[in-house]
């Protein structure tokens, strides 16, 4: 019994050095997993954090009519392009129609002259086809479709959402994007001969 409880306990001690022993190694292991998967964690959520200069500075802007009513709205993006305009609007008279960027930041219905003249920090003529021009708030004309509706894109590389610049939109008292009733012939000054103004939008 003594021998038998000597080799008993021996066993069971060799057993819990052996277990021990296994316990450590385990120990050294998990440890080494733990901070392999923890630096690996850093490394990728380092990579995957956004750099300021690549991120785009987007603006929204809600669109209203003559009436003052809301017709939908435009969002604006600074990309390497340019700034690119997407429009989504609804409720106007089917046919081409003139827009521009505006130098004040107000939108006061029904004739929205408060929003002054085009964007024009370069004092050029107005127009992509006059030899004098074009003003940096100058814009391809836009379609309205037979249902009244607006979905489209513009980029123009005239203009910028970078405060300071001679040509952002964002200066002290901010711009507006003008819709007029008729389409831009591209060299009249000051507009185009577009007529009325019947939409606009404050970017601020």
């Amino acid at each position: 019994m003594y021998k038998k409880f000597i080799l008993s306990h021996h066993t069971n001690e060799k057993s819990f050095v052996w277990r021990f022993f296994i316990m450590k190694k385990w120990m050294i292991v998990c440890s080494a997993l733990l901070v392999t998967v923890t630096v690996t964690g850093c490394s990728q959520q380092k990579e995957m954090m956004p750099v300021s200069g690549a991120i785009d500075h987007t603006l929204v802007t809600n669109v209203v009519d003559s009436k003052g009513t809301g017709i939908g709205s435009a969002e604006l993006t600074e990309t390497a392009a340019g700034v690119r305009v997407r429009l989504q609007l609804k409720g106007l008279e089917p046919g081409e129609k003139a827009i521009h960027f505006h130098e004040v930041g107000k939108c006061d219905p029904p004739d929205f002259t408060t929003s002054g003249s085009h964007v024009n920090p370069a004092k050029k003529q107005h127009g992509f086809d006059n030899p004098k021009g074009y003003h940096a708030g100058d814009l391809p004309n836009l379609k309205v479709n037979k249902n009244g509706i607006v979905d489209l894109e513009i980029t123009t590389p005239n203009v910028t959402l970078e405060k300071g610049k001679s040509n952002s939109l964002l200066d002290e008292d901010g711009s507006t994007m003008i819709i007029h009733e008729k389409k831009d012939d591209y060299v009249t000054d000051p507009s185009g001969n577009s007529g009325n103004r019947i939409a606009c939008g404050i970017l601020k």
